[in-house]
């Protein structure tokens, strides 16, 4: 029994990480219309600073309780954050989902089949890289079409 448990300990993990990559390499490889193109590097930081606009998004979306699950590897991730710019990417509701057991469990427990994965309650769950209208109306932000009030 407990080489079992080491077994599944070692392979959960992986499986995570090659679905990840796939994912990746999928969105890499031609992806859907909503990708946004670029040659900037796939890990690091951010390559400009946020807007105004891209600090509030990021703020909306962690108001609404939105989750955005992603690994520190994957090129789709650093793309999606980079959509956000410097403050408002590390400020996004981010669960890092391969670097901690925590983190591992947390995105196990939700389910997590692709990176990066966008979650809100009561909304379909998003896989892949988002752009930032696409976040807007996903998460009914204020201004992007529709007449609330903030």
């Amino acid at each position: 029994m407990q080489i079992r448990s080491r077994r599944s300990a070692l392979l959960i993990p992986l499986a995570i990480g090659v679905v990840g990559f796939l994912a990746t390499a999928s969105a890499d490889a031609g992806g859907s219309a909503s990708q946004p193109s670029s040659t900037s590097p796939h890990v690091g930081e951010p390559l400009s600073g946020s807007t105004s606009e891209q600090r509030a998004l990021s703020a909306h979306l962690k108001s609404r309780g939105a989750i955005f699950y992603g690994a520190w590897w994957c090129p789709a991730c650093f793309k999606q954050k980079n959509l956000f710019g410097k403050e408002a990417g590390n400020s996004l509701p981010y669960v890092e989902c391969d670097k901690t057991d925590n983190g591992r469990e947390r995105c196990m427990a939700a389910k997590v089949r692709a990176f990066p994965t966008w979650d809100l309650k009561g909304k379909p769950r998003l896989e892949g890289i988002q752009t930032l209208q696409e976040l807007k109306a996903w998460s009914d932000y204020p201004g992007s079409g529709t007449a609330q009030q903030p």
